[in-house]
């Protein structure tokens, strides 16, 4: 079957390995994605497969609590130019605050909601921002926390917004959220811990393990049986890599991110555990114009005929 330039980029995206090695994937594996992406992680070209459709668009994550109800929210603009001014973040602190208090079902819902001025509803906010800034603008996705104590972090003015909620006993454990949140808006973890970790999960790791090995002279000929233990000793690290909790923490690469928030709570005189947390990155799976980056593709993917 033909191999389209889109195709290639598609793969490339979502394994960040090069447009040469996953043409020659996908035609190993006559155009099935989810084949090629397995294609190049059992031979050890790519580590970890991304999302294709995470590309960048404009606006803001925001999170923060109020009146102890933890809110995260994002919403798109077209330029950074208007996702930086003034008027653009206050109607998305907004939008949080409206969220907090009504606790609307889901975005349609949250439109009919009163502002927060009392002026109207979160609509008729939207309309008038329109009229002053001329930019299309959407509220895209919004969660809401209202049990526990959610701890609200925001990356870099808007690209990441992060809550994290916790159960908390005897101390004010205000920090050791942030901290929690601060790696989960650097590392981006999977999971939140190793016990949510699915059994087809585990399945797909121990494939690309295997294949990985069979790949490998110095391994291919090992025992089945020695060739099992090796998987399931690197099952440890597959945890490390993607589970929050058992994460090397960042700002302590000795200590789990588990081990950190026990030691920090009991230096505190206190108990504190993780609940959930909620990670926006802004643009997140929206699509956006490469200008000439499609042509440039299929360029070199068609020069290498």
């Amino acid at each position: 079957m033909a191999i389209t330039a889109a195709v290639v980029n598609e793969l490339r995206q979502a394994t960040g390995c090069g447009l040469m090695d996953c043409k020659k994937a996908l035609i190993e594996c006559e155009g099935d994605m989810e084949k090629a992406v397995m294609y190049l992680r059992e031979k050890g070209l790519a580590s970890q497969a991304k999302k294709a459709s995470r590309v960048a668009a404009e606006g803001m994550a925001y999170a923060t609590v109020i009146d102890g109800v933890g809110v995260v929210v994002e919403v798109n603009c077209e330029t950074d130019f208007v996702a930086n001014g003034e008027p653009f973040n206050n109607f998305v602190k907004g939008v949080a605050a409206v969220v907090a208090k009504e606790n609307p079902a889901d975005v349609d819902a949250l439109m009919g909601c009163p502002w927060v001025t009392g002026n109207g509803t979160v609509k008729d906010a939207k309309d008038e921002l329109f009229l002053a800034i001329r930019e299309n603008m959407s509220i895209r996705r919004f969660a809401r926390i209202a049990d526990g104590f959610s701890v609200p972090y925001v990356h870099m003015k808007g690209k990441i917004g992060v809550i994290v909620n916790l159960t908390v006993e005897g101390c004010d454990a205000t920090e050791i959220g942030k901290d929690i949140a601060m790696q989960i808006a650097a590392l981006n973890p999977r999971f939140w811990d190793k016990s949510q970790v699915t059994q087809d999960v585990l399945d797909e790791e121990k494939e690309v393990m295997l294949g990985q090995m069979a790949n490998d002279p110095k391994m291919a000929n090992k025992p089945d049986q020695v060739k099992e233990k090796i998987v399931m000793g690197k099952l440890n690290k597959f945890y490390a890599e993607n589970c929050l909790l058992q994460q090397a923490f960042v700002k302590d690469g000795d200590v789990s991110v588990e081990q950190y928030m026990n030691n920090a709570a009991k230096a505190l005189g206190g108990k504190v555990s993780f609940n959930t947390a909620v990670r926006f990155e802004k643009g997140e799976g929206i699509e956006k114009k490469q200008e000439n980056f499609a042509a440039e593709i299929a360029s070199m993917v068609n020069g290498n005929k």
